[in-house]
């Protein structure tokens, strides 16, 4: 007779296999095959309660394999967090909570979007790392009130990608001991198997990481699976790969072992043959006999236990220790940015010309003494990006508690560890780099979107005011690829009381990511400039007449370019109006009442300066307006003589008013 661990891995396999052959659409390959190591660990090692999916101290499961997502739905189906059949039956389709990939704030449950490969990986490693600072943080002698492990399951194509090599490096330099990584290790990818294209040692190559290893030779065991969990929990100084040994589609005669398994529903008679396969006993689909579903429910009892007693360890702690209680309250607050403008100087942190990076530099110190949760850092530049909390130390294996990262030459790794950061909660985390490698970032800060994530990109040398570089550092594209993504906000200041509004905006987002694009030259502070900033585009200086000549739009460097312009153009007998742009998407939410008194549709004679591609701006300036910015790469020069040199100039503006 099965026992009833093996019916309840059984049952993981056979409701994911019916939901993909339901929708005719999925992924079968890695749910048969990962089934056993999922059950194991989250039956018998996990420390999780689906009657408080939220709860703190959880143990985070990241699927990074995404496309394996019917494995986790019959995850949370069976353990009860409130996936029903009914949805496991509408797998894939429109507005069902079984989409495709798992998505983050849309599944009760799903820990990250993931689906890109690799991706889980590195927001596992943000995890782990946002949990042992918050250890160090909070943690006393017999309290400990955050004590978590990160479990992150992937396949051959999450340790192909680059992420993946990125941000084991860096979890392994951490020495981040609560890192768990499940490889389900079955030597197949979609065109065949892996060594047409990988042959190489992965337990070595994580070996150099710094990572113990761990190999289960049948991915059937779950006992051995279970032993090599708890040999991964008992090493705390460093993180760990198991790698389990499993066969792609297993249980299904005709799939087991092919890469035909990966990517397409079995078909009905080979889930028939897998029933039988398996000694699956209900011939009906979506069914799964009670005391398998009794097992669930007890298991799920067993963890609520722990939750308890958490709760009362934390009420002891409280109660011992008020001070931290009071901290514990400002880091998981949602309104701890609310008060940015009553902080001394913060509108105004300079009065000379200053670049906005440098600007940023001064209020990210200004911040930081309010917001005590700050937690980021820079892809090996921070000096460059004023990214450093000066006096709040630097986070490292050897001292946790610091609050600056160096995440390394490693951009791809870094946005998506500052995903995970953010997904773990009760930090408020950044990202740095210079703009041009937000090329690097993208695919993350895309994922960033998607999840509605709060996280803040702070991209510095925004233009060719970069010089000397040259071509290669001097972002052209890049603010209309990020202007045009979904739910991601665009911020390019003029000055320091812009800067400010900025941050203010991008800590008080609490459903999406902002970037935040500074000049690594220094720019005049411009009367007039502030608070407005927060509508996204705002009238800097009017005309004097009811109805302005021509209207000047630009954003950043070029405001003062705009503002110039103006002061010349007026001798010559035209009255502008200038309109300062830092941020696209804000204007567009504003009510159309304010939307046309910055921009009546009746003065269609406008020009648009700024130092960038022209993508996107024809929604402002019209068919018939006029663009001042680039048309070409960069060049290598002192960054004034670039902007002479590609006639990004405020005579280059004044002449574009008059031609109009």
């Amino acid at each position: 007779m099965m026992n009833i661990d093996t019916k309840s891995v059984n049952a993981i396999r056979i409701l994911a296999a019916d939901a993909i052959q339901k929708a005719n659409s999925g992924h079968p390959g890695l749910p048969l095959g990962a089934a056993p190591m999922a059950y194991e660990l989250w039956a018998k090692h996990m420390k999780h309660n689906p009657k408080n999916p939220e709860w703190v101290n959880r143990d985070r499961f990241i699927l990074s394999g995404g496309h394996g997502s019917a494995l986790l739905y019959s995850l949370l189906h069976l353990f009860g967090y409130g996936l029903t059949i009914d949805d496991l039956k509408n797998f894939r389709q429109l507005g069902s909570l079984t989409p495709g990939h798992p998505e983050y704030g849309h599944t009760v449950g799903v820990e990250a979007t993931t689906g890109p490969l690799g991706a889980g990986m590195a927001m596992a490693v943000g995890m782990a790392m946002a949990e042992k600072h918050l250890a160090s943080v909070f943690n006393k002698e017999n309290y400990p009130v955050i004590d978590h492990y990160t479990y992150v399951l992937g396949g051959d194509g999450c340790m192909m990608e680059g992420i993946s090599y990125e941000a084991f490096s860096l979890a392994g330099t951490l020495g981040l001991g609560k890192l768990i990584v499940l490889y389900d290790s079955n030597d197949i990818s979609i065109e065949g198997g892996t060594n047409i294209a990988f042959r190489e040692n992965v337990m070595r190559r994580f070996e150099a990481f710094g990572f113990q290893t761990i190999r289960v030779e049948d991915g059937n065991d779950i006992s051995a699976i279970g032993r090599a969990i708890e040999e991964a929990k008992n090493d705390l100084t460093r993180p760990s790969l198991i790698e389990v040994k499993t066969k792609i589609g297993a249980g299904c005669p005709a799939k087991e072992g092919k890469a035909s398994a990966h990517g397409e529903p079995l078909g009905e008679d080979n889930v028939t043959a897998l029933r039988e396969s398996l000694g699956w006993e209900e011939k009906e689909s979506f069914v799964v006999p009670e005391d398998v579903y009794e097992n669930y429910r007890s298991i799920a009892k067993k963890n609520a236990l722990a939750e308890d007693e958490w709760n009362a360890l934390f009420r002891n702690y409280c109660n011992e220790y008020p001070e931290m209680k009071e901290l514990w309250d400002a880091y998981h607050s949602k309104d701890n940015v609310s008060s940015l403008y009553d902080i001394e100087g913060f509108s105004r942190v300079t009065e000379k010309p200053e670049a906005t990076r440098s600007v940023s530099g001064k209020l990210i110190n200004l911040i930081k003494d309010s917001v005590p949760n700050m937690f980021g850092g820079a892809a090996d530049l921070a000096p460059s990006t004023k990214t450093y909390m000066n006096g709040e130390g630097d986070f490292s294996k050897e001292t946790p508690e610091g609050k600056n990262l160096h995440f390394g030459v490693r951009e791809l790794a870094m946005a998506a560890i500052g995903n995970g950061i953010a997904l773990h909660g009760g930090l408020t985390p950044y990202v740095s780099t210079f703009f041009v490698f937000s090329d690097y970032v993208k695919p993350m800060a895309r994922l960033s979107a998607l999840m509605h994530l709060p996280l803040v990109y702070v991209f510095t040398h925004d233009s060719i005011g970069v010089g000397e570089d040259g071509p290669t550092h001097e972002p052209i594209e890049q603010l209309a690829m990020f202007r045009a993504m979904p739910g991601f906000y665009v911020m390019r200041p003029a000055d320091a009381a812009e800067t400010a509004a900025a941050w203010y905006f991008a800590l008080n987002k609490k459903d999406a990511p902002t970037a935040l694009v500074l000049s690594r030259q220094n720019l005049p502070q411009l009367d007039g400039s502030g608070k407005d900033a927060l509508k996204g585009a705002y009238i800097l200086e009017d005309s004097s007449k009811e109805i302005p000549d021509a209207i000047i739009i630009a954003t950043g460097s070029e405001v003062s370019l705009a503002v110039e312009a103006k002061k010349n153009l007026y001798k010559d007998g035209i009255d502008v109006r200038v309109v300062s742009m830092p941020c696209m998407d804000l204007f567009e939410e504003q009510p159309e009442e304010y939307k046309e008194s910055v921009l009546p549709k009746s003065v269609t004679k406008r020009v648009a300066v700024e130092a960038l591609s022209e993508f996107g701006w024809g929604k402002y300036i019209g068919i018939d307006g006029k663009f001042i910015g680039m048309k070409s790469f960069g060049a290598s020069a002192p960054g004034n003589l670039l902007f002479e040199h590609f006639e990004i100039t405020s005579k280059a503006v004044e002449d574009a008013v008059k031609s109009l």
